[in-house]
């Protein structure tokens, strides 16, 4: 075996040229192949990490009412008859879901109005009133100053924590701690200042992209209250929203469905168009993913038409050794060797050739997916399993494409071979 590999390489490097021309069209498929795979898997990883990039595994699940996009808003609407407060009791049953591994209850309002420090405005800003476990569950912690305890919960304290946007437009270079802040013209004073665990922004490409990755977060901050101070500013027993922590990124498509009917089951409205929906943003990922891929499979079936060329290169530069060298076959057989051992010869020297072809497409394919990456400003992964599965099937190309003139080379008649000039 090891001498028909030394006598493949002989009769390569004996008729370069030939030999790499007959390997181009092998080199251009296997480049456009492991160039396609490692820019789409590239671009599937990125939008994974948009969603994941801190590492929370959050899902939402918001009272909505008709489309899953119209969660409900309290600002103006009063609060609906049928949906209750939901209880501690409710939070186990969520916790029982599989892979649900914390739950949180909140009411929020986008965009509040009346946040004042002072003469300075918070136009814009976010209002949360939260339960103990909401910062766990979204993945945030209070690096300054401190979270809020058992006793702000029972006793109606009016604290706060603010996100560092806050901190930032009401109090500029000063410590916002122990200062206050007025709600809606009630004052409440700023206990800790909260941030990410893990600080992340997604690569956004499109408006779609900012959408989802982002949603409308143009707020100019976010102020967390107690869930029992809520009433002081806003409306008793508003229905709360979710938001569940799951134990990994794909169970993200799995734990928001069971929750949401966890939810429903309790709701006693007269509407039908009111529930609770789970916000999949995974799922959306992973419908990109999948049109990447058909995307991807039909670029790969294109870029396969020029490992058919390949072949049929390859088959026909055997053909044409074949016709050059059947003095030597005729030789060789004349001095014992048998149909196997010329068989075998050039089925080696067909599958070398194009292994060589396979690992020269290989780097340069990997080169043009950098080049892509950089022209293009899009992300590259270079796919481990593409590579081997490109250099094995650039292998068997070979040997398919050499076999029509390997089995040609071992029928030859030693006595006909030997007179061929």
């Amino acid at each position: 075996m090891l001498e028909n590999i030394r006598l493949s390489f002989q009769g390569i490097w004996s008729h370069k040229m030939r030999s790499f021309l007959t390997m181009l069209g092998i080199i251009i498929g296997i480049a456009s192949i492991i160039a396609i795979v490692s820019t789409i898997q590239g671009t599937n990883e990125q939008l994974m990490q948009n969603v994941v990039g801190s590492g929370t595994n959050a899902v939402d699940i918001n009272l909505t009412q008709g489309s899953a996009d119209n969660t409900l808003d309290f600002s103006w609407n009063s609060v609906p008859y049928g949906i209750p407060v939901l209880t501690e009791s409710i939070r186990e049953e969520l916790l029982n879901v599989p892979d649900v591994e914390d739950a949180t209850f909140y009411v929020s309002r986008t965009y509040a109005d009346g946040i004042y420090y002072l003469s300075q405005s918070l136009q814009g800003a976010d209002v949360y009133g939260i339960d103990s476990h909401y910062f766990d569950v979204n993945g945030y912690v209070v690096r300054t100053g401190r979270e809020f305890v058992d006793s702000d919960y029972k006793d109606f304290h009016k604290v706060a924590i603010i996100d560092q946007d806050a901190a930032s437009t009401l109090f500029q270079e000063e410590s916002a701690l122990g200062k206050t802040i007025e709600i809606s013209g009630e004052p409440f004073v700023i206990i800790g200042v909260a941030q990410p665990k893990s600080e992340f922004e997604p690569v956004i490409n499109s408006i779609e992209e900012y959408y989802t990755y982002m949603g409308d977060d143009s707020s100019t901050g976010k102020v967390y209250i107690p869930y029992q101070s809520w009433p002081i500013i806003y409306q008793y027993d508003e229905p709360q929203n979710v938001s569940v922590r799951a134990a990994d990124v794909k169970a993200m498509t799995t734990v928001g469905k069971p929750c949401a009917e966890i939810l429903n089951s309790y709701l006693r409205t007269s509407s039908s168009d009111i529930k609770y929906r789970a916000k999949n943003t995974l799922e959306n990922v992973e419908k990109q993913q999948q049109i990447n891929q058909s995307t991807n499979q039909q670029l790969i079936w294109i870029a396969s038409i020029s490992l058919l060329v390949g072949g049929i290169g390859v088959m026909n530069i055997m053909l044409v050794s074949v016709t050059e060298r059947t003095s030597e076959i005729g030789l060789k057989k004349a001095i014992g060797a048998r149909k196997r051992v010329i068989l075998t010869q050039f089925l080696t020297e067909a599958a070398v050739l194009t292994s060589m072809g396979g690992i020269i497409g290989v780097i340069v394919g990997i080169a043009m997916a950098q080049a892509i990456s950089k022209m293009a400003q899009v992300p590259v992964g270079i796919s481990i399993p593409a590579i081997i599965g490109s250099v094995i099937f650039s292998t068997v190309i070979g040997v398919i494409f050499g076999f029509v003139p390997s089995i040609k080379a071992s029928n030859l008649n030693p006595i006909d071979a030997l007179r061929h000039e």
